[in-house]
């Protein structure tokens, strides 16, 4: 009878280009994706302003994923080091800090944002991972989905995970011409390639706000003029991908004290 070992996580950023995760990885294997198509050199030449480069790894997206700017204001902004695995950096009237720790083989994502009182947010760890075709995304029970920009841009479909508005949000396989992004009502997911399974957990400790996850399934669907394949799991403080459009209760909102806490955990596991 298999079973599943802990296995150490290690996790590498860019600071200075955004505060990028450029790598998580096990001694057997790399989780995060790089785009072939995106040359390293496009992305540390990002200036503030500049268009979305998908260059993969972890994006920080934040005070939006969607909307203007599209992923937000601090993926191409220099971040501030402000000791080992501690970051900063500023938007407006808001800042964000990360802190990141490994703590019994976990990696320990730990985010504060400070800005004026009642403030709202939203903020996605856009992570694309390396995965097989065989790969399968776990979600608990069957939670609310909305799917984005379906049937036509602009609108959506609501609907229960794993339905991913005619496609299995859960299931990959080969290349069949889809994308679908999508908001799941959920605080956990296990990714499950192979020997190999990654888990996420995120939660809000101080502030209010509701959490969810982004799931970005495209496979050679997305765009039009050149598709290609990435699959982004992205933990979410909010239930909204545009910070513009939200409703009511669907963002992070800092407390009192003008302060949100929130906190992602990932641990990785070999079946042998």
């Amino acid at each position: 009878m298999s079973t599943w070992r802990p296995r150490p996580l290690l996790v590498q950023t860019d600071d200075a280009h955004g505060g990028r995760w450029t790598s998580l990885r096990t001694p057997e294997r790399e989780w995060l994706w790089c785009n072939p198509a995106a040359p390293a050199a496009a992305r540390t030449a990002v200036r503030p302003g500049d268009a979305f480069i998908d260059a993969g790894g972890v994006e920080e997206c934040f005070p939006t994923l969607r909307g203007t700017l599209d992923h937000g204001d601090v993926w191409s902004q220099a971040w501030t080091t402000e000791g080992p695995g501690r970051a900063s950096v500023r938007t407006g009237a808001l800042s964000l800090r990360r802190s990141l720790s490994v703590q019994d083989e976990a990696v320990i994502a730990a985010y504060e944002v400070t800005g004026p009182p009642g403030a709202h947010v939203l903020h996605a760890v856009h992570a694309l991972l390396d995965l097989s075709p065989a790969a399968r995304l776990l979600v608990p029970d069957a939670p609310p989905v909305t799917v984005l920009d379906q049937p036509a841009p602009g609108r959506s479909v609501r609907t229960t995970w794993p339905d991913g508005a005619g496609v299995p949000l859960d299931a990959l396989g080969p290349d069949d011409g889809t994308a679908r992004c999508a908001v799941v009502a959920t605080d956990r997911l296990d990714v499950l390639d192979g020997a190999d399974r990654l888990s996420l957990r995120w939660q809000v400790v101080r502030g209010t706000g509701p959490v969810s996850l982004v799931v970005w399934r495209n496979l050679r669907g997305w765009p039009q003029a050149a598709p290609y394949r990435s699959v982004g799991v992205e933990p979410l403080l909010g239930a909204a991908a545009d910070l513009a459009t939200a409703s009511a209760g669907e963002t992070g909102v800092l407390d009192a004290d003008g302060r949100l806490t929130w906190r992602l955990t990932l641990t990785a596991h070999r079946e042998g």
